[in-house]
């Protein structure tokens, strides 16, 4: 199976790798369809116990694709709606396919699923790393939710802590993502990768013992959080996010801004924000000074 913008390894532990490195691996519809189509492979592979979800280069993923020359390829040729597409029909259906549905359906993955987390991961890079069941990332890892297609973050932070972060719009850490129970563990950068698929070889090596058992552990887990209305209110807030691009109430700030996810902001609130995480042990120069 040919990857283009994806590495997958497959084994007991599989590794899908975004492999965009020169867009820090910014997330177009070509990317998540490999996504997609990786994810299904593994779960079909008897020998296949764990998912890994990585990326290559500086960092986990900048967020979504806002209009690469691959990308906008991909879309004409695929006949997909084109970041900035005037068309918003068109638009509300292909974001709802590919970043409501489609991370849903990673989310029910029933093999377990790890995101390796360093540099950025931005917007669309949360959602991912919030539908695997475990979260590791690197110490100076650095976190930007937003109020985007798979609005996830009010269940990943809590309610208040969600407000307290989206209503400034700032980067978080990996300390405070750690804290706010976002993240389960944190390792130095050069250990990340090593701690990390040790964790996945021993999740792996338990669900070939009993794949039945670990997978009707996870889906308990997804259906109790399902009751209190997760999927619902996952797709009940992807109609807001569009009602909010229909209203223009978005920003269209440019690249040299951070474009839709306006990483500018967000990193002079993360520097203002410097005093009460230092005081509180959830930051450290490396990633504060990003």
């Amino acid at each position: 199976m040919k990857f283009e913008q994806i590495t997958y390894r497959p084994g007991p532990v599989t590794r899908i790798i975004f492999n965009r490195p020169e867009y820090l691996n910014a997330q177009g519809y070509q990317l998540l369809d490999e996504v997609d189509r990786a994810f299904a492979t593994a779960v079909a592979d008897n020998d296949c116990g764990a998912i890994v979800l990585s990326g290559a280069g500086r960092s986990f993923s900048a967020g979504h694709d806002l209009g690469t020359p691959e990308e906008l390829e991909y879309c004409e040729r695929i006949g997909l709606a084109k970041p900035y597409d005037q068309d918003l029909r068109k638009k509300v259906i292909d974001m709802n396919e590919y970043f409501v549905k489609k991370t849903l359906v990673w989310r029910n993955c029933p093999k377990p699923t790890v995101a390796m987390v360093h540099g950025y991961c931005i917007y669309a890079g949360w959602m991912l790393a919030a539908a695997m069941d475990v979260i590791f990332a690197s110490e100076d890892a650095l976190f930007l939710p937003g109020m985007v297609e798979y609005f996830s973050a009010p269940w990943d932070l809590g309610p208040r802590k969600a407000k307290e972060i989206l209503l400034e719009h700032r980067f978080i850490t990996a300390s405070e993502a750690l804290s706010y129970g976002f993240v389960n563990r944190t390792y130095q950068p050069d250990r990340l990768e090593d701690e990390t698929l040790s964790y996945a070889k021993r999740i792996a090596d338990n669900y070939l013992a009993a794949p039945s058992w670990i997978e009707t552990i996870k889906s308990s887990i997804n259906h109790m959080q399902d009751a209190m209305g997760f999927s619902s209110e996952i797709e009940a807030a992807y109609n807001n996010f569009c009602l909010m691009l229909g209203l223009g109430a978005h920003t269209s700030a440019g690249p040299s801004a951070g474009g839709f996810a306006r990483t500018d902001v967000a990193k002079r609130n993360l520097s203002a924000s410097k005093p009460w995480l230092f005081s509180r042990g959830l930051a450290t120069s490396e990633n504060s000074d990003k």
